[in-house]
């Protein structure tokens, strides 16, 4: 009787949810793209936005872009979204690069069209992205623009080139004008727009701002939809819906950014956000939305996809904290929460070269994501395709209303949540079910209530209880609409529809070693054509077709169907090495316009044509390569169109190339193509042996500067003597020591102060953002350091001149200090410098003053010297400046000396060797730089490759307890960091060349430092991609202009 009631409620609670009438939009300018309350519409038809972050910038080849795209696209995603860097193109006021090497990404605007990607293209001017200044250019940050994100004329006038050609590009390179820049987002979680959120008090400062940029971005003829992402569930900002005063400044589209588990490996940094919430909690969305912006679509505008990893975090970050299964129960909770849309931060995250960074982060910006630092797909890649082909399939999420939600409702197991969702047109439901408490990791069994077509239903009806082994969810699918064919029910996952000769491959999942069953509609009689791995697999004959029971092992089922439908049943591992790849550059794809392939590492593109298919991917080691595809011709179908392809007369004189070459293949039964991708030419055993050792070092040293008798009249110094600042944070002694003020912006800066009098030491604030260190020398003796701390943006010290002589002229003291980047948001404009510089004497005389300070950064300044490597690339090391890290430099006349020799002394030294590689040409190969140093060391090292800083390491401290412990690179420092391997792309290094390798040591104590380097293969791929191919312009060479900046 109790199962009979639940059964009864649940019906009567499904049946309560019509399609109410919702508003249809459009920015008022056209309607190719629109939206409502379920989704966005491109051209008139549903699109769930389906979407994955990454950084051109932080990848600076271009050519590599193609393959994070790829990878994008394989992984069944229809869109992606960047940041735009305004600092990385703006080296100075009123100039911009958008022609110079990476500088130059519009060719990524046609890649996304070439392979049917859609775009959010996010510019800012304001990115935050955990980047130096959160994007801003370094020569805005001095004060004289204003606080910044504001209506300040000052600051109006210094973004407006920016936006404006950033707007006139996207313009070019929208779905309104032949490509695929789908949305434009405002700004950067600038939530802004209340004084008081519940009262909708405006913040008319804010308004005007954003009032500001939305004019400027029509005024260039950008006619796509608008959007702003909400930096949390309380702001509520810029929402035509929320704003029911018309305060103004709304963009078209409101959309949230949310990380329920950090984005940090260090929990603390959220808690003012999320609170303290048990790990592994998930959150409610879905009353937001209908809070902010119930006319809308329910779009997450940036959710996790990792965490960035801080000094002091754990070695390789925190990829367990949102792993694989991590992306199985909060991915799947956000489609039971309405989401339409969904942008994965990040999908890839790449690497911090140069002084991209904030200072809270080292060199790697790995981010724990699906695609690997390294570009190696990882298990998360995998787990995030299995839900992204199954967006992909499912037509009919496009348009769903929340059909009730709760446990013994729908699964008679209080342990177990469901949430239900209908799609008002069609009937069909998607159940998304968890654990109701999401933190524990029990093994739950449960039969779930459904709605169907023929009724409720309670299922499985013959297979074992539907399982929720640990931290798991499942998306089980009612009248499911598999092209013109109908599942009744499922409970197994789908993993997608493929739909070919007009009529559906449905592809299922199931954990390795679980059951499932599902009801096909209209068919009569099955068959097993293929059993890997089955077990218990029973066919019931119901009323409306036929129910299938399964048991799954690891492998791979077919089952054919009197219908012509076709079942590919996979376990995990096999759905792991199974690809969706599109024959079409639509985005939104049809399902008649994809074909299945199982075997391979990545199933890059796919074409058909006169009878060939066509691949292109990656494989190591000996595959086996499958391959379901159309058998003949295949005309309009369900879809409304197709492609066609000519009578192949059968499987077996069909002919399969994968990357150029041809693939022997055979016809199975079940109307597959089965052939094996033979050994590939490189492995990472061969191609670990081919890489000699870093050795023949040639040294000098690094930092005359130190000396008396250096002279810093020339160029590469800047007399720093400004006596005031706008920057809010005053200096608390004069002239003002900020590097900015003297167009110095990032990375290495070095201070050369003079005095006369009886100084007896001096006391010394300097500023360079978290886990900064500085030295100080006074007449080239060494008198200290500060380490640096991860929870210290300034440090301070007294430093006695007692083991150093004064002499009765003039006496120099040098400040050499590590710029780890702008601070973000409100602490932008924190200055980096010396705040305090005060000459101590003894009680009976009065303290002397420095007559005269100079300052060196990066060579040329804002000049850009280098505007392909660009203006964050270097800092003012003396081999920066001089160009002593850039291929071509003549190192002749150095000496012969190693680094893991190193220094016997406080100091810098600089080294240099080459590094000759010979790779095959059709590998994709992923190394990287290790860098080791002696427990304790107390150094700053910095790896240059062919002139590109791809590594500093400072010394390391954990975030749990701020004090010494071991490294991180990049920038290597190993008392406060955590990273010892650095991925440096193909581009950067020539895989068939000579490569420069520079190395920075600065050792912070008396006793010197050193550091060890070796070169490690992280993958090998036999592979389309050839990378580093034709890169030769990325790697300029030494001038002998650079002399000039000694």
């Amino acid at each position: 009787m109790k199962l009979f009631r639940d059964l009864l409620l649940a019906g009567l609670l499904l049946a309560t949810v019509t399609a109410q009438q919702w508003p249809l939009h459009n920015d008022g300018l056209n309607d190719v793209v629109q939206w409502d309350h379920y989704s966005l519409m491109v051209n008139g038809e549903r699109l769930f936005f389906w979407s994955g972050e990454f950084h051109y910038w932080r990848i600076p080849v271009p050519e590599l872009w193609q393959d994070i795209m790829e990878k994008i696209k394989a992984a069944g995603f229809n869109a992606f979204s960047i940041y735009v860097h305004w600092g990385f193109h703006s080296a100075a006021h009123d100039e911009l690069d958008f022609e110079s090497g990476a500088h130059n990404f519009t060719r990524i605007f046609d890649m996304a069209k070439e392979l049917g990607l859609y775009m959010l293209v996010r510019p800012g001017p304001y990115i935050n992205a955990e980047t130096t200044g959160g994007g801003f250019p370094g020569w805005l940050l001095t004060g004289d623009y204003g606080t910044l994100r504001n209506n300040d004329t000052r600051y109006t006038e210094a973004w407006t080139p920016y936006w404006s050609a950033m707007s006139k590009m996207v313009a070019e390179h929208s779905v309104t004008n032949g490509g695929n820049v789908l949305l434009y987002q405002i700004e950067n979680e600038y939530g802004e727009q209340w004084t008081n959120v519940s009262a909708r008090t405006p913040n008319e400062t804010a308004i005007a701002y954003m009032e500001l940029l939305e004019a400027s971005t029509r005024q260039n003829m950008v006619n796509i939809p608008t959007s702003f992402n909400n930096p949390n569930l309380g702001s509520k900002a810029w929402s035509l819906d929320y704003d029911i005063n018309h305060v103004g400044g709304d963009v078209d589209l409101y959309t949230l950014d949310n990380y329920p588990s950090c984005w940090s490996c260090n929990l603390a940094e959220c808690t003012s956000t999320n609170g303290f919430p048990p790990d592994f909690t998930t959150f409610d969305y879905y009353t937001n939305f209908q809070e902010a912006a119930p006319t809308q679509p329910s779009i997450l505008g940036e959710f996790q996809g990792g965490s960035y990893n801080p000094w002091g975090g754990p070695q390789g970050g925190c990829i367990s904290t949102t792993g694989p299964d991590w992306v199985n129960v909060f991915y799947r909770n956000n489609i039971g929460n309405k989401i339409a849309g969904q942008n994965i931060y990040m999908l890839f995250g790449g690497t911090n070269w140069g002084g991209l960074p904030f200072p809270l982060v080292g060199t790697s910006y790995d981010y724990s994501a699906p695609v690997a630092e390294s570009r190696l797909l990882t298990d998360k890649y995998s787990e995030t395709k299995l839900l992204s082909y199954f967006v992909r399939a499912a037509k009919d999420l496009t348009k769903v209303e929340r059909a009730g939600n709760g446990t013994t409702t729908f699964t008679g197991n209080p342990d177990v949540f469901a949430q239900a969702l209908r799609n008002v047109d069609t009937g069909s439901h998607f159940y998304v079910t968890k654990h109701t408490n999401t933190t524990l990791m029990s093994y739950l069994t449960f039969k779930l209530n459904m709605t169907t077509s023929v009724g409720q239903l309670q299922v499985p009806q013959y297979a074992p209880n539907i399982v929720l082994n640990g931290r798991q969810a499942k998306i089980l699918v009612a009248d499911f609409a598999a092209g013109i064919e109908r599942l009744i029910y499922s409970t197994a996952e789908i993993l997608t529809v493929s739909v070919q000769d007009n009529k559906p491959i449905i592809v299922f999942w199931v954990p390795t070693g679980e059951s499932g069953e599902f009801y096909l509609k209209g068919a009569k009689h099955g068959s097993v054509a293929r059993c890997d791995g089955c077990a218990n697999v029973a066919f019931h004959p119901a009323n409306e077709g036929l129910i299938v029971s399964f048991m799954q092992n690891r492998g791979m089922t077919v089952l054919t169907f009197d219908s012509g439908v076709k079942a590919v049943i996979l376990d995990r591992s096999a759905a792991y090495a199974f690809w969706q790849p599109t024959i079409s550059a639509n985005p939104n794809v049809a399902l008649n316009e994809t074909i299945l392939v199982k075997g391979p590492y990545l199933v890059r593109t796919a074409m058909i044509d006169n009878g060939t298919i066509t691949l292109t991917g990656d494989y190591n080691g000996t595959t086996e390569l499958e391959i379901f595809a159309p058998l003949g011709m295949e005309t309009a179908g369900w879809s409304g169109g197709g492609y066609s392809h000519p009578s192949w007369g059968g499987p077996d004189s069909r002919k399969v190339m994968f990357n150029g070459q041809a693939v022997a293949v055979r016809g199975t039964r079940y109307g597959s193509l089965i052939g094996s991708l033979s050994a590939p030419n490189a492995t990472v055993a061969t191609v670990q042996a081919s890489i000699p050792a870093l050795t023949n070092w040639k040294v000098a040293d690094g930092l005359p500067e130190r000396m008396v008798s250096y002279n810093d009249s020339g160029p590469g110094w800047k007399p720093a003597n400004k006596p005031s600042t706008l920057n809010p944070w005053q200096p608390e002694t004069f002239p003002v020591l900020y590097a900015d003020e003297y167009g110095f912006h990032t990375q290495t800066i070095l201070w050369r102060g003079r005095f006369t009098g009886p100084a007896t030491g001096v006391y010394l604030n300097v500023i360079g953002g978290v886990a900064s260190g500085w030295s100080a020398w006074l007449n080239g003796v060494f008198l200290g350091s500060t380490l640096g701390n991860v929870s210290l943006s300034e440090t301070n010290a007294t430093l006695s001149f007692g083991n150093a002589t004064t002499v009765a002229g003039e006496n120099v003291l040098l400040i050499i200090q590590d710029h780890m980047g702008h601070d973000e948001t409100s602490g932008v404009l924190n200055p980096r410098g010396i705040l305090n510089a005060t000459l101590l004497s003894s009680p009976s005389t009065s303290n002397p003053t420095f007559s005269s300070w100079h300052v060196a950064g990066q060579a040329g300044g804002e000049r850009n010297l280098d505007p392909i490597r660009g203006p964050l690339n270097e800092g003012g090391l003396h081999a920066e400046r001089l160009g002593w890290h850039l291929p071509g430099f003549d190192d002749s006349a150095w000496e012969s000396g190693s680094p893991e020799q190193g220094l016997s002394e406080a100091g810098a030294k600089f080294y240099r060797t080459e590094l000759p590689l010979d790779l095959p040409g059709d590998v994709d190969a992923s190394l990287a730089f290790e860098l080791q140093a002696p427990e304790g060391a107390e150094v700053r090292a910095q790896v240059y490759v062919n002139g590109y800083m791809f590594g500093m390491t400072p010394p390391i401290l954990s975030f749990e307890t701020a004090e010494l412990t071991r490294w991180t690179a990049g920038k290597f420092i190993p008392y406060i960091g955590h990273q010892i391997e650095f991925p440096v792309f193909p581009g950067i290094l020539d895989y068939q060349g000579n490569n420069t390798i520079g190395l920075s040591v600065w050792a912070q104590n008396a006793g010197g430092g050193s550091v060890s380097v070796s070169v490690k293969v992280l993958g090998v791929y036999q592979s389309s991609l050839h990378p580093g191919e034709g890169t030769e312009y990325l790697r300029p060479g030494w001038s002998s202009e650079r002399l000039l900046y000694y």
